[in-house]
């Protein structure tokens, strides 16, 4: 026997979850817990969070599909974010201008993906200059920046997107989605 889905209550909303899509929401779920622990509002936050995954995933979900897969759950769980504790933003924010910075893909103002926009960041250089660069370094190698681009495009994580930051063009948004729809089906295909 195979358990094919399981139904979870998330604060207000009942919704029905794979399996594999149900443990990545228990583990993202006992994340938030041990961040929270301790903080008076724990209780408060947590119904505000799992209220939060809940709206995502529903309006993820297509008309005919009842159940919640990885592919819409990741995306939700990537644009609500970790949780953070109060004042550890500012802690990390000053870190990350220390230096200790992830090197990431940017999707805001990115013109395809945002591994240029990434890597700008994270050298902190102009990015109009990093892609002049890219552009010389396509014609160089005869078309092998395409691949190197490519797999750049696939292996670098995306950098959380920015609540009330501005907005994502067509394409990397598009590209967004395809990437990180590839990696949860890569994910639950090797576990």
């Amino acid at each position: 026997m195979q358990r094919i889905s399981t139904t979870v209550r998330l604060n207000r909303s009942t919704l029905q979850f794979e399996e594999a899509a149900y443990q990545r929401l228990e583990g993202y779920l006992a994340e938030a817990v041990r961040t929270l622990e301790g903080n008076p509002d724990q209780a408060e936050i947590l119904a505000d969070l799992e209220q939060a995954v809940a709206d995502q995933c529903a309006s993820r979900l297509r008309p005919d599909q009842g159940v919640v897969t990885l592919v819409e759950l990741q995306p939700a769980l990537d644009e609500i974010g970790s949780v953070q504790v109060p004042g550890a933003a500012a802690e990390a924010q000053h870190a990350s201008r220390e230096g200790a910075r992830p090197l990431q893909q940017v999707s805001e103002g990115a013109l395809i993906s945002g591994v240029c926009q990434g890597f700008a960041r994270y050298f902190r250089i102009d990015v109009t200059l990093l892609r002049a660069i890219a552009v010389l370094l396509l014609f160089v190698s005869g078309g092998g920046m395409i691949l190197v681009y490519l797999v750049l495009m696939l292996l670098l994580p995306y950098a959380p997107r920015q609540p009330g930051g501005p907005r994502v063009r067509w394409l990397p948004a598009k590209l967004r989605e395809l990437v990180e729809s590839l990696r949860t089906r890569l994910s639950a295909a090797t576990s």
